[in-house]
């Protein structure tokens, strides 16, 4: 992307913002409150009954980063009447409570039949005077530095944490004429725009070479690397037909079950769904936190097997090439390194139809609580080339991954360097920090 000279306006006066120190002089400045009404009041149209169908807007249905609605449920009036937040054609809703708030959860309402409308009572709802377009309003909701010195006034415990409508009211807030709104929303408009479809074709391509990633793991770990080798059934329906000489065991019979615990002082391991046994410290976007007493965790040495049996349907097992702890509620196996090369169990563990195994042997009442048991995962089979062979497709395909990983991680810095330039350009617009007129 050619980066983009911008300009400064000419003159410029001090603010009473928390996290801006100027604006241009010729905006008008005040509190929130200043220019728009909070949570107003919207009747109920009168020919409506208890069972007439109205628009209904979750939290989940608000597109955070285009600021729109991306469809209404219907549900009866009896269901919403009460208890629910209401508001109507060119109100802007704001999440306020954690994590929505903290993501931006904002949007302008907009093609309602009615123009009536129910949603969460999680939704505070502005709507803007005469000095203030909603386009404007809901840019600088949007806003991440906004949204972020916002964070400290948030009440509640944690994981439901909420703004309160005192703080936003009394937001400092600085407003430009009605014209220049309308042209900073426009030209917001066209960039973030062009920044997202940038980002979505990335995203596609990132998506692309995983796919490929997880096809070429399966197809070798399946079938080998010499594809003109005779073939048999393998007696498995969900893997088919393997190499003739390639034998087949079982979980059981290459691993055994270990618990080795009292080692708080070891290097804390993860499992990733995508990368397998890491160190916890490597990535920032864990958010699993240990607890405060890890002499239950359980210790591993490079070549176990460790298994996430919460998330094993995920994908979340691998070999760990770290010595360590875990979670104790993880499962840890030892390996036998006679019969099987630890990196191609590794692999074969992780490929596509394996992982779909593990999604049938898992169960329980919530989707991303189920577990998988070891005593149905030790009868997993395992196909088994010769060692020799082992080694080479597992070199193989260390090789080739690593080759697509460092791919896909460039991808993924672009796409994170784009999603940063438009919070930055968002930013700086609304605060006047940046001439775009």
């Amino acid at each position: 992307m050619i980066q983009e000279v911008y300009r400064r306006y000419e003159d410029y006066k001090k603010t009473d913002s928390l996290w801006y120190d100027e604006t241009p002089n010729h905006w008008q400045t005040g509190r929130v409150k200043d220019f728009v009404v909070f949570n107003t009041t919207i009747k109920t149209p009168i020919n409506f009954d208890e069972n007439s169908l109205v628009e209904f807007v979750p939290m989940t249905n608000v597109d955070d980063e285009l600021g729109k609605i991306k469809e209404f449920n219907f549900v009866p009036l009896k269901e919403v009447s009460s208890g629910y937040t209401k508001f109507r054609n060119g109100d802007v809703i704001f999440a306020k409570i954690t994590p929505c708030m903290e993501n931006g959860n904002s949007a302008i309402v907009a093609g309602l039949k009615h123009n009536i409308c129910f949603g969460s009572t999680e939704f505070m709802v502005f709507r803007a005077s005469r000095k203030l377009t909603n386009k404007y309003l809901r840019y600088f909701l949007h806003n991440e530095l906004f949204r972020r010195n916002a964070e400290p006034f948030m009440k509640g415990t944690a994981g439901q944490k909420r703004i309160g409508s005192h703080y936003m009211a009394i937001h400092f807030f600085s407003l430009p004429p009605i014209p220049e709104q309308k042209s900073i929303a426009d030209y917001l408009d066209t960039k973030t725009t062009q920044i997202d479809k940038k980002v979505h074709l990335l995203t596609q391509k990132s998506a692309h070479y995983s796919k490929l990633k997880q096809s070429l793991i399966n197809e070798t770990v399946t079938r080998g690397l010499d594809k003109t080798v005779p073939m048999k059934d393998s007696g498995i329906e969900w893997i088919g037909d393997i190499p003739e000489h390639w034998g087949v065991s079982a979980i059981t019979n290459i691993t055994s079950t270990i618990s080795i615990k009292n080692h708080p002082k070891e290097e804390l391991l993860s499992v990733y769904r995508d990368y397998g046994v890491i160190i916890k410290s490597m990535r920032d976007d864990n958010h699993n936190k240990a607890g405060a007493n890890l002499s239950n965790y359980k210790l591993v040495e490079a070549g176990y097997l460790v298994i996430n049996k919460m998330k094993a349907w995920q994908g979340s097992l691998g070999v760990s090439e770290f010595r360590g702890i875990v979670s104790p509620a993880y499962i840890t196996c030892k390996t036998d390194k006679k019969i099987v090369e630890r990196s191609y169990l590794h692999h074969l563990l992780r490929c596509r139809n394996y992982i779909n195994e593990y999604n049938r042997l898992s169960y329980g009442v919530r989707v991303d609580q189920w577990d998988m048991r070891y005593d149905d995962f030790k009868y997993v089979p395992v196909l088994l080339p010769p060692k020799k062979e082992q080694k080479s497709i597992a070199d193989y395909l260390d090789d080739k991954t690593a080759k697509i990983d460092t791919i896909v991680k460039t991808i993924n810095t672009q796409i994170e360097h784009l999603k940063e330039l438009r919070k930055t350009l968002i930013n700086d617009v609304v605060t006047g920090q940046i001439k775009v007129i």
